[in-house]
């Protein structure tokens, strides 16, 4: 089946090479390009894209608002993040509002045609030791932040844990796993129990905390302080 993508950047010049590079990759169309998070919103509705490769700096609508009013749509399109550099803040915000995975820039073609179909897959595309740096450095931000711009974000640790109190302690066990980088396989393994049972614990912890996929689910272990960014 061919993955449809979407990039949305406001490079063009990046925008002309993603597109000659995906068009090497069997299995995968362009279906369209968008120089800013509007435009990628608005064809994201038309088109239905299986991914976007969406760069979160752009002007007017930047990225992670154009992430959160498409995840927030319910489309299908899986949102895949540009960046320039993996200590971008801006990608944690992309993550939070609902990203699946995050990409830098310079990454050499197959690299980029994996992460396409791995994404588009419903796999979640997270280095869990640079996804542990974003969260400390947004922490360290948030708790430099004036005691207004802070209050969204206890409101939100609030209700991550909420969600998290809703987990056995089998699957939090499982979700720590998964926030540690582990496949269902690996989790399997380290547990003793079979990949199916492994499989079948993490589609619960995605349908009790309300995640999208397994990205959305790590930042969820974080928020909810059962992963903590200092270990």
């Amino acid at each position: 089946m061919t993955v449809r993508v979407l990039i949305a950047d406001d490079d063009a010049l990046l925008r002309a090479g993603v597109t000659v590079v995906l068009g090497t990759a069997d299995g995968v169309e362009v279906v369209g390009e968008a120089a800013d998070g509007l435009r990628a919103v608005e064809l994201c509705r038309s088109l239905e894209p299986d991914v976007v490769l969406m760069d979160v700096r752009m002007p007017g609508v930047d990225g992670i608002e154009a992430t959160r009013r498409i995840v927030g749509a319910a489309l299908p399109t899986r949102i895949l993040v540009l960046t320039t550099f993996h200590h971008d803040e801006y990608v944690w915000g992309a993550l939070r509002a609902g990203a699946s995975g995050f990409l830098l820039k310079r990454s050499p073609p197959e690299r980029l045609i994996d992460a396409v179909h791995t994404v588009a897959a419903g796999d979640a595309l997270l280095d869990p030791a640079v996804t542990r740096d974003l969260v400390r450095r947004f922490v360290e931000l948030s708790a430099a932040g004036s005691a207004r711009e802070t209050a969204p974000a206890q409101a939100s640790a609030k209700r991550r844990r909420r969600e998290l109190d809703r987990l056995t302690e089998r699957e939090k066990q499982v979700l720590r796993l998964v926030a540690e980088g582990y496949a269902n396989a690996e989790i399997a393994g380290l547990l003793v129990i079979a990949e199916s049972t492994a499989k079948t614990h993490v589609k619960r912890i995605l349908a009790k905390i309300g995640a999208r996929d397994r990205a959305q689910a790590v930042v969820i272990a974080y928020q909810g302080g059962l992963m903590s960014p200092w270990t």
